[in-house]
């Protein structure tokens, strides 16, 4: 963006707040949902919090294709809100739910086909069990999470953000004492350990598909978008659907990918550091999954002036975006920084191995203090171009730069056999790399051109 493009205006930053809040909420209570868990698992022992990292991350990536697919109807009914074609936003929806339903027996497959992973990757066979259980039961079970997706990128997309913020939130206050009594068996149900995690994620999951769908058949939303009329398969959207989304969604699996076979590389150094990386990613995802918040509502708001034609709007989003998007992460990086031996010591339980893990992670969240604070910038970048449909600029810039990443920690962790301080030394410097990139390209504004723009709207 030009020295022009950038445009302060109050009422759109409190506007941009009043929709990302809730998203950002709403992603929250998803990290803590997972950060408690792990939470919870941690008391079992090092090795079911290390379990409950790694089978989550293969369980994310074995699903984020389409993961990735089905979360770009956000940009898709924001964009045909702001072209007023109201009846083409719950026709996204099907399309979504059509896909989701299609690919289940695809995705079983792929849950058989992965056990292997964690053995492979040279984990102890402790750990690979209880990574089996965790992976197994997420997977087989997977498409009430894409459903979930499905249902919450209407109302994000339609800027009715705290439905998805109340829905999930109430998930997951459903979620956590579930967790609770299946993992340590309370209130008369079986102690289950990391079984238990994992089926309290598969109900409370189906527990907010059904809160969301009393808010998708409301009064309101039948009669506005048309919602009796939409249960048809539309060539056109699932065209359009697939043309934007799949770069989208290629981006996540292929970047997801990286990330879980470096992360699994880390892990295969010992228990000490597979602990430590789950102490310091627990953290971690309390800070950016909720910055997928503001990302959701900029490529929203964004898709929605792109649909509308008003390019100043946009700017004046981004800049938004970005105020808001820094004092963030400025935030949490202050608070990572000064507080880490305060925030490693609540994951440690037992004094065998302590020391080493204690030590190991505090050095760790230094780097996480570095490295958060692009994440702002990163995410409202990423919705910022996403939203005006520049989806596979983003897919290999974004992928190309992980694969990137993963090669060079297999010849650090695996070639050379340098030590765990090396291999996170070199995954910060590239968190901060792949930023500065997505911030040269929105400042390029190769994306704002008018028949590129024209050409996203296109069935």
């Amino acid at each position: 963006m030009n020295l022009k493009d950038w445009q302060y205006n109050s009422k759109t930053l409190s506007v941009l707040l009043s929709m990302s809040g809730p998203m950002m909420v709403s992603q929250g209570a998803f990290a803590v949902m997972i950060f408690t868990d792990r939470y919870f698992l941690a008391q079992i022992g090092p090795v079911h919090m290390a379990a409950a990292l790694g089978g989550g991350v293969a369980w994310y990536f074995s699903i984020s294709l389409l993961n990735g697919i089905l979360s770009y109807a956000t940009a898709l009914v924001a964009q045909y809100l702001g072209s007023n074609e109201l009846h083409k936003c719950s026709r996204v929806i099907t399309q979504g739910i059509i896909m989701a339903l299609a690919c289940t027996p695809l995705l079983i497959l792929v849950g058989f086909a992965m056990r292997n992973i964690f053995a492979g990757m040279g984990h102890a066979p402790d750990q690979v069990e209880l990574e089996v259980t965790y992976y197994s039961i997420l997977m087989f079970c997977s498409v009430t999470t894409l459903i979930k997706v499905c249902l919450s990128t209407f109302f994000s997309g339609v800027g009715k953000t705290k439905v998805v913020m109340v829905s999930d939130v109430l998930g997951i206050l459903f979620n956590i004492p579930l967790s609770w009594c299946l993992i340590f068996g309370k209130l008369g149900l079986p102690a289950l350990g990391i079984a238990g995690a994992a089926y309290g994620t598969v109900i409370s999951t189906v527990f907010t598909i059904a809160i969301y769908l009393l808010f998708y058949f409301a009064k309101e939303n039948r009669e506005q978008f048309k919602i009796a009329t939409s249960f048809v398969f539309d060539r056109g959207i699932a065209g359009r659907y697939l043309r934007l989304g799949f770069p989208s969604g290629l981006e996540m699996f292929m970047n997801v990918a990286a990330f879980n076979l470096f992360l699994l590389m880390f892990q295969s150094y010992g228990i000490a550091e597979a602990a430590s990386a789950t102490i310091v990613f627990n953290w971690d995802i309390l800070s950016f999954v909720p910055l997928l918040g503001l990302n959701i509502a900029v490529m929203s708001m964004i898709g929605r002036f792109v649909g509308s034609g008003d390019m100043r709007k946009a700017n004046e989003i981004t800049t938004a975006g970005y105020i808001l998007g820094i004092g963030y992460s400025l935030f949490l990086a202050l608070i990572f920084l000064i507080f880490r031996d305060t925030l490693v010591d609540v994951f440690i339980f037992y004094d065998e191995g302590a020391d080493e893990i204690r030590s190991l992670t505090r050095y760790m969240m230094v780097g996480l203090s570095c490295y958060v604070l692009c994440e702002g910038m990163l995410q409202v970048a990423a919705g910022v171009l996403r939203g005006a449909g520049d989806t596979r600029w983003v897919m290999w810039a974004s992928t190309s730069l992980h694969w990137l990443m993963l090669v060079i920690q297999f010849l650090i962790i695996k070639v050379f056999a340098f030590g765990p301080r090396v291999s996170w030394i070199a995954f910060v410097i590239m968190i901060l790399g792949i930023a500065g990139v997505f911030i040269y390209r929105l400042g390029s504004n190769r994306w704002r051109d008018p028949d590129k723009l024209k050409a996203v709207m296109a069935e």
